[in-house]
């Protein structure tokens, strides 16, 4: 696992500053403390930090083929690497390494852009092609690991890991984007292709982007690959649950290769459960397994990892985490680079700082939720689906759009009585009411933050908007597809995968992904969702799948998650920090926000009359970026 970075001079030769280049590259150190190097010629620079993990002797990058021609900077895994060496050993090509790095490079030569097609695995390069004058980017097919750019103003163009590469280029102009602020009080993250700054972007998952020196338009990304859910395969459920292990199996199979230490998450959840369950069946020697646990037993999973730890008789390591480990809220600011809302980043990035003292390389089960219906919410939508499609549009907005207007909040009462945000959502589309319950903040809720002005200056942009333009490619009229597909746009790649990867890389630590093999997805995209969810169960048929591998505790239990206790901390040990936060002087000066609704979010949840912990986090964690912002700009 490695940080990548890189200048393109699209339209001449000019000469790069190697102090410059190598400072944009070193700020991410930490996703490559092993070696760092640069590659400078005419119009071009491009820099890498290493994170050794394969062909610890020769696989050092900027990599380039025999007469120099191709080069490349990487940042992943190609877990299929060995399977290509001999085709293109056949094609004429020589292999001077025993790396995944330089059959990239080779593909590239073979067959040109379509070699993505040929690779699995998570990956963002950049390839130098001199001949052809051109760069080429690509990042994998689910987005687990990441990869920025930008057109600077002299013309340049930018690259880097993590967004930090390009503000720390003096040229680049830091104006934030008023519809990544909407975009990020819906989700909590700042949805790809958009970044916080006006003028950068993310490479969307499964997207290339090619420039060629001399072409005066920026060129727009190409989409190479994407999910279809047909829901069409005749399969009976025995045979699907004996399929899905062994696609289980091969899959994690492949990510099992290393020339480092090697573990596994384990939460106790059912996902991390079964790809330790399935490495402890491929491998001779005990899993290193990692934990932690919460002293605060509302939390704490680590009981149930304990069964599987003890079932497998793993190396298994348990740290308990204090319940008000909150103390990272500055340092989850500078990793991000962009305001970032989901609390579990505490958690998961001690779960990585823990798992890095033993092992170089972990396992997780991310992706599971995803691709098999685990979540609470998909249940709840097809619910709401049911009633949606028996009932007009007209009748259904007049009734439930009243009932949703006037049923108070109440955040107080037990969950049964809090049918406000349902009634809000079964008046809408099902593309409206997904976004409506995916939001930390719905539409009236950022109406009423976010002042006069800053609402004229989003034009009516409206962070719905996300979820409509992926809703039409998703080529599926199957509830629980198409929110499964607007999860994979978004909050896989997003939230997931971006918490995992910043929190693993400021550790130093690879984490990969076997639930989210694109291989994997694609089949579980054929079956029927009724295989996916059977009478209000998440996960049917994996949970079926791995009952003979796994305790029932642990796949039957109710779904508990990586949380933590926002509300109490708020009231508690955070309440100065959360008070200085919000009001701040930097916050008022923005613009962004209505002051009156900020301080009587602060009161009311203060005196527990309401609990605002959700928008009172995400308006922390905002104000955080601010000031990182302030702190790491140029001079």
């Amino acid at each position: 696992m490695c940080g990548i970075s890189g200048l393109f001079d699209t339209q001449g030769l000019r000469s790069y500053d190697r102090a410059l280049a190598s400072r944009i590259n070193n700020i991410q150190a930490h996703r490559g403390p092993d070696e760092d190097d640069l590659h400078l010629e005419p119009g071009l620079a491009l820099g890498h930090r290493r994170l050794s993990v394969i062909d610890l002797a020769t696989g050092q990058q900027p990599q380039f083929n025999a007469d120099a021609s191709v080069g490349i900077v990487f940042n992943g895994e190609i877990y299929n690497f060995q399977e290509l060496v001999p085709e293109l050993k056949a094609l004429g090509y020589v292999f001077r390494t025993r790396s995944d790095t330089e059959v990239i490079v080779h593909a590239w030569s073979a067959w040109g852009t379509a070699c993505v097609h040929r690779l699995r695995g998570m990956f963002a390069f950049a390839i130098w092609d001199r001949a052809q004058q051109s760069l080429f980017l690509a990042r994998d097919r689910m987005g687990v690991k990441p990869m920025h750019y930008a057109w600077l103003p002299d013309g340049s163009f930018i690259f880097g890991s993590e967004l930090k590469v390009i503000t720390a280029h003096p040229g680049f102009v830091r104006e934030i984007d008023p519809k990544a602020v909407e975009d990020y009080f819906s989700f909590g993250y700042v949805p790809d292709p958009r970044c916080i700054y006006r003028n950068a972007h993310k490479l969307p998952a499964a997207h290339t982007l090619l420039l060629r020196r001399g072409e005066t338009d920026q060129p727009a990304p190409v989409p190479y690959w994407d999910v279809q859910f047909t829901n069409d395969n005749p399969i009976e459920q025995a045979d699907a649950e004996v399929e899905l292990r062994e696609r289980v199996r091969e899959s994690v199979k492949l990510r099992l290769i290393a020339d480092v230490p090697l573990g596994a998450f384990l939460s106790g959840g059912v996902d991390s459960s079964a790809v330790v369950a399935t490495m402890a069946g491929l491998s001779d020697k005990p899993v290193q397994t990692c934990a932690i646990g919460f002293d605060d037993p509302r939390f704490n999973e680590s009981e149930f990892a304990q069964q599987v730890a003890d079932r497998y008789k793993t190396d298994h390591r348990l740290e308990i985490v204090k319940s008000d480990d909150f103390d990272l809220i500055d340092t989850l600011a500078w990793l991000y680079d962009e305001p970032y809302a989901d609390s579990s980043a505490i958690p998961t990035y001690r779960v990585c700082e823990m798992a890095r003292k033993h092992v170089t390389v972990a396992l997780s089960g991310d992706g599971g939720d995803e691709s098999l219906g685990g979540y609470r919410r998909y249940r709840m939508h097809l619910g709401e689906e049911r009633v949606r499609n028996r009932l007009p549009q007209g009748l259904r907005q007049s009734v439930f759009g009243t009932l949703g207007r006037l049923y108070p909040k109440a955040d107080w009462a037990p969950r049964m009585f809090r049918a406000k945000t349902t009634f809000q959502a079964m008046a809408m589309d099902s593309v409206q009411a997904y976004h409506h319950s995916m939001s930390h903040l719905r539409a009236d809720q950022r109406a009423r933050l976010f002042s006069p002005a800053f609402q004229r200056e989003l034009g009516g942009y409206n962070a719905i908007e996300v979820f409509r333009e992926h809703a039409q490619r998703a080529q599926t009229d199957d509830p629980l597809a198409l929110i499964q597909y607007l999860d994979y746009k978004t909050w896989l790649v997003g939230d997931i995968n971006t918490k995992v990867d910043r929190a693993a890389m400021a550790h130093s630590l690879e984490v990969r992904e076997p639930l989210m093999d694109h291989l994997l997805i694609e089949w579980l995209a054929t079956l029927p969702s009724d295989l996916k969810i059977q009478g209000g169960e998440g996960k049917a048929v994996f949970k079926k799948a791995f009952e003979p591998l796994l305790p029932h505790d642990v796949l039957y239990r109710p779904k508990m998650g990586f949380s933590v206790p926002l509300a109490k901390w708020l009231r508690g040990p955070l309440a100065q920090r959360m008070r200085e936060s919000v009001l701040s002087q930097r916050m008022l000066d923005s613009g962004y926000f209505n002051a009156t609704v900020l301080e009587r979010m602060v009161k009311e949840h203060l005196s527990g009359q309401s609990d605002h912990s959700t928008p009172l986090w995400m308006l922390i964690m905002f104000d955080a970026f601010l000031r990182q912002n302030e702190k790491s700009a140029p001079v």
